[in-house]
C-alpha cells in the first residue's frame, strides 16, 4: 500500500465555525452535527479532518451520549471516494490512528465502536459496495474487527397496529430490579451480536444484563411506564418489550423473550404492544434495528410492518488492541 502523501494535514476543527469544512464531505448523518454540537453530544476537538490544501481528503467523528460523557462510538468515517482505493485507504488509516490517540483517553482498555449506515443493497450495488470495502478495509488495517451487521427497520404513521391477541397480559415495569430479573435469563442463547460479545468476554449473565441496562436503557429520557413485562395469563413472565426515544428518534430499543417460552410468536405481541405504546403518543414513525443473523426477529418486525430502510454495521477493536499505539 503507498504511503498517503506527505502534503497532508490531519487536525481537528478548530471549533463549530469549521462544520461547513467538516460536511464537504457527505453522510447520512450530517443533519445531525450542528445540533450534537449545540448539545454537546459532539466537541469540536472529536472531530478530525485530512486535508491535502484546502481539500477534505478524509473526515472522522466521535459521539457520545450525554453532555460532558467520554466518546462513546465513531459514527462518522468518510474518505474521498475520487481517490484511488490504495491512497484513499492509507489515508483513511493514518487519520483514525492519528486522532485516536487524541480522541480516546488514555488508558481506556477499548476503542469506541465504529458503526456506519449503509444502504440495504450495498452489496449488490458496485458503487457502494467500493465505498463501504474501502471504509472497511481502513478500519481493519487499524486492527478493527466486523462485528455485526444490521437491519434497520421503520414503522411508518398509518400502518396498522395488531389489537391485543389477549394471549398475554402487559404491565408496566416497576423498576431497574424487575426488569434485570428478565433481562438475566434472556441472555441465554441470545442471538445479539453485543450480548454474545459481553459474555464471550468473561461476563456472566447478569453481569451483562446489568451493562446493558445502565449503558443504555437507563438513559433514556422517556418514561419507564412505557416499558412493558409481558405474563401469561396465569401470571408467568414471558418477556418484555422496551419502548423508548433516544437522542433522535421514537424507537423499539429491546425486545426480550424468555429462553422457555421462545418459538411460540410470543415476540409479535411484544412488539406489536411496544408499537401500539409509541403509536398512542402521535409519533411519526418508530425506528429499530436488528441483527441480520436474527431471523425470528427480523420476520417479527416484517409481518409487523416495519420497513428495511437501510443496513449498518459494527466493527470493533479487541480489548488486547484497545489503546491506540503511541
Amino acid at each position: 500500500m503507498p504511503p498517503a502523501p506527505s502534503r497532508l494535514t490531519f487536525r481537528p476543527l478548530s471549533g463549530p465555525g469549521e462544520l461547513d469544512l467538516f460536511c464537504r464531505l457527505s453522510y447520512v448523518l450530517d443533519h445531525e452535527l450542528a445540533d450534537d454540537l449545540a448539545t454537546g453530544l459532539r466537541l469540536p476537538e472529536w472531530m478530525w479532518v485530512a486535508l491535502d490544501g484546502e481539500r477534505v481528503v478524509a473526515r472522522a467523528a466521535w459521539w457520545t451520549n450525554a453532555p460532558g460523557g467520554e466518546p462513546l462510538a465513531l459514527d462518522f468515517f468518510d474518505l474521498d471516494d475520487a481517490l484511488p482505493a490504495p491512497e484513499r485507504v492509507e489515508i483513511g488509516v493514518r487519520l483514525l490512528e492519528t486522532a485516536t490517540r487524541a480522541v480516546v483517553p488514555a488508558g481506556a482498555q477499548q476503542r469506541p465502536e465504529y458503526g456506519r449506515f449503509v444502504p440495504p443493497d450495498w452489496r449488490e450495488d458496485p458503487v457502494a459496495r467500493e465505498a463501504v470495502g474501502a471504509r472497511i478495509a481502513a478500519a481493519e488495517a487499524t486492527g478493527a474487527r466486523m462485528l455485526v451487521e444490521r437491519l434497520r427497520l421503520e414503522w411508518r404513521a398509518g400502518t396498522p397496529v395488531p389489537g391485543d391477541s389477549g394471549r398475554l397480559v402487559f404491565r408496566p415495569v416497576t423498576g431497574r430490579e424487575d426488569l434485570l430479573g428478565l433481562m438475566t435469563p434472556v441472555m441465554e442463547g441470545t442471538l445479539d451480536a453485543h450480548g454474545q460479545k459481553d459474555l464471550a468476554s468473561g461476563l456472566d449473565a447478569r453481569a451483562a444484563a446489568e451493562k446493558h441496562y445502565d449503558e443504555e436503557l437507563a438513559g433514556y429520557a422517556t418514561p419507564m411506564a412505557w416499558w412493558r413485562i409481558a405474563e401469561l395469563p396465569t401470571g408467568e413472565p414471558v418477556g418484555f418489550v422496551i419502548p423508548a426515544r433516544n437522542n433522535y428518534h421514537p424507537i423499539i430499543a429491546y425486545i426480550g423473550v424468555l429462553p422457555a417460552r421462545r418459538g411460540q410468536g410470543y415476540i409479535d405481541d411484544l412488539l406489536a404492544e411496544g408499537t401500539r405504546v409509541l403509536a398512542a403518543e402521535g409519533v411519526e414513525r418508530i425506528r429499530a434495528a436488528t441483527d441480520l443473523g436474527n431471523v425470528p426477529m427480523a420476520k417479527s418486525f416484517e409481518r409487523l410492518g416495519y420497513v428495511n430502510f437501510e443496513r449498518a454495521f459494527n466493527m470493533t477493536w479487541d480489548a488486547e488492541k484497545g489503546q491506540a499505539e503511541g
